[in-house]
């Protein structure tokens, strides 16, 4: 599956246009994990904490994205974005989202 945030793809002409395709999860973080986080806060830095929770929340969605968009029929997504919302306290939902569309390659 192809997958780009342009409007089309180098090389691949757009022979079909499928259509809206997205991927949400919807996450929070533990009891433990805050704990760990607020440690890290108070020393400054990365909180790698949650780093790893919005990094796997975001691969999570991506790959329900692809899922979605071959399930559609298509073997590329353009214009694909990230979105995040904060639920509630400490339940985050995160969207991918873009447009599937069927590729060829161009000849050259």
């Amino acid at each position: 599956m192809l997958v780009a945030t342009t409007n089309d793809l180098a090389g691949y002409r757009i022979v079909e246009y499928i259509g809206l395709v997205r991927g949400i999860t919807v996450r929070s973080r533990s009891v433990i994990g805050n704990i760990g986080g607020g440690i890290q806060a108070i020393f400054g830095g990365n909180l790698s904490i949650y780093t790893n929770l919005a990094e796997t929340a975001r691969k999570e969605a991506l790959g329900l994205l692809e899922q979605h968009a071959r399930e559609a029929g298509a073997n590329a997504i353009i214009a694909m974005r990230y979105d995040a919302n904060e639920i509630m306290e400490g339940i985050t939902e995160v969207l991918a989202y873009g447009t599937a569309v069927k590729v060829e390659k161009i000849a050259g």
